[in-house]
């Protein structure tokens, strides 16, 4: 257990890094065994991909709520009813015996992982000064991302030598420990003055983004009609623009849309959101190619693709100096570009590359892309008050997680597509080179949104510690009023 003697600033990020380590096991888990769990079910592969969506749309549905809830509740009494469902779902998922089971039971995981981990975030931008928030980000995010690197081999060993039900059970000790370590450590911070719940912007939002994303990742479904698809696609256009209307004339709406006026805020919005496409794709397509055309067992799959997380554990302790020494917009446009480059790599992968090559690929693309998230995490809340502290966090989340269930839905079609258009019903290595291609240009673009950022963008949070000593308040006092 953490001592109570660690640096809040270390302590707190450790604590909400045992939800984030959860969330990423089980992700990069599922990713591994997909073509193992479509066999199982009796599914397509490519069908699967609904239970990555529907659990990404979870999260986008229930967030907006998730700052209210905090407001409300407490964010430490939220941290843990989240932490607690998230595991009961997981449980769940273990249980499954067919599609429609599994993609229900992903929803459940969802809804906690829609307040487990925007909540922890809360706790940490509310608990640590902003002249700390990019190491405080830092810490948070090296515990978490042992997920990805332990759980794409351990789901390929599960998966190939035992029953890939197992894989979920794993979350089970993890989510006791979380809730040990909040209930010890966590304040329970809340607000004294919280508005009504926006009961009809949550209607809303909700039906929106679930009939834009379903919609979406149903147009790569063979087995429904397109006419569905696209009237979903249409439904959810119709009622987000609904909640816009909506939000404009509501004073507390659940999605602030306000705080797209500020321009760190946008760009964290919606430059990361066209980056993330590409990346929420990734899990998606390697795992398949790697199993159904390279002829790899998951366990070989999951050794591979561990490579990325492993990058990205490097690059998380020179990240904060990086971004210290060449700014946020400079470190944002290039590294936009070099990241979305990697991604494209991935179409030069055939059977016949060493695998040693391909380790170094998913290394060196994880590291930049490592150091994106790291720069796009802290931009986003740079001029974010308090106040809007926990409306920002929730919108930012929904923007993740729909950009990232885009980024399946946009794989998919593509192989979809380009599986049809041969008559087949087999995926063969030619359907993924314009997948890989499409969704990295989709990130690419991405750096339009950078360019117009201000050029000291950041500057408070990208400051040496030499100079934010002379211009920041003392932390401890700063820390002393939450």
């Amino acid at each position: 257990m953490p001592s109570p003697s660690l640096p809040r600033h270390v302590l707190i990020p450790l604590i909400v890094a045992c939800a984030l380590f959860m969330e990423q096991v089980d992700s990069t888990v599922i990713s591994t065994s997909l073509p193992a769990i479509a066999e199982s079910l009796n599914e397509d592969p490519v069908s699967l991909k609904l239970a990555l969506t529907s659990y990404l749309l979870s999260l986008a549905v229930f967030i907006p709520a998730s700052g209210w809830a905090a407001d409300r509740y407490g964010a430490r009494t939220v941290f843990r009813a989240a932490i607690v469902i998230f595991t009961l779902g997981s449980i769940l998922c273990g249980l499954s015996t067919s599609l429609s089971d599994f993609v229900l039971y992903r929803i459940i995981q969802g809804m906690g992982g829609a307040m487990m981990v925007p909540v922890g975030r809360l706790v940490i931008l509310r608990s640590i000064p902003k002249s700390e928030l990019v190491s405080a980000l830092a810490w948070l995010t090296v515990p978490a991302l042992l997920g990805p690197v332990l759980g794409p081999p351990i789901g390929g060993l599960i998966t190939t030598y035992f029953d890939w039900r197992l894989i979920f059970f794993i979350n089970v000790p993890i989510g006791v420990l979380g809730v040990i370590l909040a209930t010890r450590f966590i304040e329970n911070v809340r607000e004294e003055d919280v508005p009504p719940l926006d009961l009809k912007g949550l209607v809303l939002s909700g039906v929106g983004l679930a009939g834009l994303v379903f919609g979406f990742a149903l147009l790569g479904e063979e087995q429904t009609p397109l006419w569905m698809a696209l009237s979903a696609v249409g439904v959810g256009a119709v009622t987000f623009t609904l909640y816009v209307l909506h939000a404009r004339k509501t004073p507390h709406a659940v999605l602030d849309l306000g705080l797209l006026r500020l321009s760190t805020f946008r760009a964290g919005v919606i430059g990361a959101s066209a980056f993330r496409i590409g990346i929420g794709s990734l899990p998606f397509l390697l795992p398949l190619m790697l199993q159904l055309c390279f002829g790899l067992s998951p366990l070989a799959s999951g050794l591979l693709t561990f490579a990325s997380s492993a990058g990205a554990m490097i690059m998380k302790t020179t990240a904060a100096p990086i971004i210290r020494r060449f700014g946020f917009k400079r470190v944002l446009v290039v590294n936009s570009l070099i990241s979305s480059a990697f991604i494209a790599s991935n179409a030069l992968f055939t059977p016949e590359t060493p695998h040693l090559a391909i380790t170094g690929v998913l290394l060196i693309g994880g590291f930049f892309r490592s150091l994106e998230f790291t720069a796009l995490n802290a931009i986003v809340y740079a001029d974010v008050s308090q106040h809007d502290m926990s409306r920002a966090t929730s919108f930012a989340s929904v923007a993740q997680q729909v950009s990232l269930s885009m980024g399946v839905a946009l794989a998919g079609i593509v192989l979809e597509t380009m599986r049809s258009s041969r008559g087949s019903t087999e995926l063969i290595l030619s359907d993924f080179t314009p997948a890989f291609l499409l969704v990295a240009a989709v990130s690419a673009l991405s750096v339009f949104s950078f360019l117009r950022l201000p050029k000291d963008a950041g500057a408070e949070m990208a400051a040496p510690k030499t100079a934010r000593a002379n211009t920041m308040p003392d932390p401890r006092s700063e820390m002393s009023d939450h």
